[in-house]
């Protein structure tokens, strides 16, 4: 299982664990019910309503968007050089432990 830390947009700290099985965080985050973490498209990246900020020591092994998510984020408020969409990030054995802030809507 794969550990990952949510920071809601309350301050609410929220650690949850997924399988290691090409789910992505947004699917994790909406199955706990993760506040912040609509996803209207249901993970098919285009609607930046499961918008994230990586903690720094994560932004490299997370890797950088894509051209689609990098096009998808240009629409979300509050965008930051470490914003991530969620349902764009895999869960793998080397983010186990894994944090990030959900951003504020």
């Amino acid at each position: 299982m794969i550990k990952v830390t949510f920071i809601e947009p309350d301050g609410n700290v929220r650690t949850l664990e997924g399988p290691d099985n090409g789910q992505s965080v947004m699917e994790l985050a909406r199955a706990n019910g993760i506040a912040g973490i609509t996803a209207d498209c249901g993970g098919a990246c285009a609607c930046a309503t499961c918008h994230c900020y990586l903690s720094d020591e994560w932004r490299e092994l997370v890797g950088p968007p894509d051209d689609v998510e990098e096009m998808t984020l240009d629409m979300a408020p509050n965008l930051r050089p470490e914003s991530r969409l969620t349902c764009q990030i895999q869960l793998r054995p080397e983010l186990d432990g894994l944090r990030l802030t959900v951003a504020p809507n």
